[in-house]
């Protein structure tokens, strides 16, 4: 069964797997101002989405709604009981230990080996028992992945999880999150400003604009990505000019 936005159990065409989020006549409104508009938007099982689009378009809003930490809407959010979200901060507690923070929330008494199982899977098994402020930028959004993966999530939300990354560090993150889905399967929603990211992971990619999903494009480019390849540089220029950004061209390099 799938679950409402207010965690009512409600019977839905996600039941004969069609759907892992199914969202219709979505509204929401801060103040007056509507910054979701009647959104319609619906993600396939084990589907990698990418939702791109201006600041202050509603992206982060839609993705709190999914992951129910915001009620205050309009309209119909269908999603998986088992969800889980991991945001641009990591949002470790400092007083627990590394594998403490990772079965954070978890029903019951969860044994320190699931958060073994996990940390292991975003190689940082060797950092089970550190304190957060000991890790780098990158080991912390790795914990933040292993606390959402021990889980078992079908549907995983990611909200800019790369935004305070470095360069290089986030490159590694991006190239472990495409293998992570690809080995769990699940469903992903992946909130980015960054456009080869977008292109980089997704099969599909949406662009929010005005409250409402305004654009889709579709990325038939086989795995592993290669952003040098010509219809990779397509894709982006044709999404780039869709945001309204002007594509960078190259550099001529002056003859020796």
């Amino acid at each position: 069964m799938a679950t409402d936005v207010h965690g009512a159990v409600t019977p839905t065409p996600s039941e004969d797997h069609s759907a892992a989020v199914r969202v219709s006549g979505l509204s929401r409104t801060f103040d007056g101002r509507r910054v979701i508009d009647g959104l319609e938007l619906t993600v396939r099982p084990g589907e990698f989405v990418a939702l791109l689009g201006r600041s202050g378009c509603g992206k982060s809003t839609l993705l709190k709604i999914l992951a129910g930490l915001d009620r205050d809407i309009q309209g119909t959010a269908l999603v998986p009981r088992r969800k889980a979200t991991a945001f641009q901060a990591p949002r470790l507690m400092p007083w627990k230990r590394v594998w403490r923070n990772v079965l954070l929330g978890l029903p019951g008494k969860p044994e320190r080996a699931l958060a073994e199982r996990a940390l292991a899977e975003v190689g940082l098994d060797h950092r089970v028992d550190a304190w957060p402020k000991t890790l780098s930028g990158g080991e912390a959004q790795r914990a933040s992945l292993a606390r959402a993966l021990v889980r078992e999530p079908d549907l995983l939300l990611l909200d800019e999880p790369f935004g305070a990354l470095d360069a290089l560090t986030r490159i590694k993150a991006q190239r472990l999150v495409g293998e992570l889905w690809q080995r769990r399967g699940c469903a992903v929603l992946l909130v980015t400003h960054d456009v080869e990211e977008a292109v980089l992971l997704a099969d599909r990619v949406l662009v929010m604009d005005d409250g409402v999903i305004a654009h889709e494009t579709r990325i038939d480019l086989p795995r592993p990505r290669d952003i040098s390849d010509p219809g990779f540089g397509e894709l982006r220029a044709q999404l780039l000019d869709r945001l309204g950004v002007e594509a960078p061209t190259a550099t001529p390099v002056p003859a020796a």
